[in-house]
């Protein structure tokens, strides 16, 4: 029994050390890219005093930390998520408008029984205006949170614009100040 249970602890053991041979780290993830560049957002610089390539290169990484601190934006690589704007946009959307089907069905319902009953069979009328209200209203929705879908996403971009505007001021006052022609 001894030499069972020591074979048996052994070999799980040496099972685990195979394991743990077979377990990889996962590879660091890849560094970010780097920031833009200001000239990458779209600025012209002009060194106005004939400063060199490296006082020029050395300005510009100084104004794009002073631009970071005046403003409280990080000038960063990637592009905005437009996506999740959206989504959260029609979302909102979605639980706002959540009793659309069931409101367009009572007003198609109501609606069906007044023409029913001049047809002579009320129920049918409001039967039937009951379903063309209810997908009126379901088709309602749908719309609304396409809008609203739409309209997030386009704030989002508006906002990233506005930003970006703000932190090329900031840059471009802080290169003028120190002597470049700045567009």
């Amino acid at each position: 029994m001894r030499t069972s249970l020591l074979t048996a602890s052994i070999a799980l053991a040496l099972g685990v050390a195979r394991l743990a041979a077979q377990v990889t780290a996962a590879p660091p993830p890849p560094p970010p890219p780097p920031p833009p560049t200001l000239a990458q957002l779209g600025m012209i610089i002009y060194p106005a005093k004939e400063q060199t390539k490296e006082q020029q290169a050395a300005d510009e990484a100084a104004c794009t930390q002073w631009a970071e601190s005046q403003t409280g934006l990080k000038l960063q690589a990637g592009k905005v998520n437009t996506d999740s704007a959206a989504q959260a946009a029609q979302q909102k959307t979605a639980e706002a408008t959540q009793g659309a089907a069931v409101a367009g069905a009572a007003r198609g319902a109501v609606a069906g029984a007044a023409i029913g009953a001049i047809a002579g069979d009320a129920g049918t009328g409001a039967a039937i205006g009951a379903a063309a209200g209810a997908m009126g209203g379901r088709r309602a929705k749908k719309g609304a949170e396409a809008q609203a879908a739409q309209a997030g996403a386009q704030q989002a971009e508006a906002q990233n614009q506005q930003a970006v505007d703000t932190f090329k001021k900031a840059a471009g006052a802080c290169l003028e100040g120190r002597s470049y022609s700045v567009k």
